[in-house]
């Protein structure tokens, strides 16, 4: 499987860091790394996704010439990439048991409820900062939102949404 061939190497030089650094290593600790990994790995994958969506979604407004193009990118980059990131994350970074329609509604609330903080509203007061206030480009204003959220949302997918 393509994921034994990333994860091996960067197995191997944790463990030479730990040594280095005269640390012990545990099965927890590496467990918690590779699932960090994991979650990166679907976060870079939605980031791209959010980014190619929201520059996808200027560009069809930009004839309409509308001044808050920018909110309207970040609500569907945000609906579809919600649905994304819940897709993966769920199956291969918390492995999720849950199987009830119930369970699995509820998993998918929560994060719908998780991005809306950081996807929306995060997403969309730092938009009006960087661009209104600071003169960013719309187009580099989500990249930046991104390096944001990213961290944010594991911490709350990883403890809130689903948590065992």
């Amino acid at each position: 499987m393509i994921w034994n061939l990333i994860i091996r190497p960067i197995r191997f030089f944790y463990i030479i860091i730990l040594k280095l650094l005269k640390k012990e290593y545990t099965e927890d600790s590496w467990q918690a790394l590779e699932q960090f990994i994991k979650f990166s790995i679907v976060g870079l994958s939605n980031t791209l996704l959010s980014y190619l969506i929201n520059i996808g979604v200027l560009k069809l407004l930009e004839s309409f010439e509308i001044s808050w193009d920018f909110y309207v990118a970040n609500i569907v980059a945000f609906v579809i990439t919600v649905i994304w990131s819940f897709y993966w994350n769920r199956k291969y970074v918390f492995h999720s048991s849950k199987t009830s329609v119930r369970a699995v509604f509820a998993e998918l609330m929560k994060t719908f409820m998780a991005y809306a903080f950081t996807g929306l509203l995060l997403a969309n007061v730092l938009s009006y900062v960087w661009i209104e206030l600071l003169s960013i480009s719309k187009y580099i204003a989500p990249l930046i939102n991104l390096i944001i959220s990213v961290p944010t949302n594991f911490l709350i997918n990883k403890f809130w949404t689903f948590k065992e």
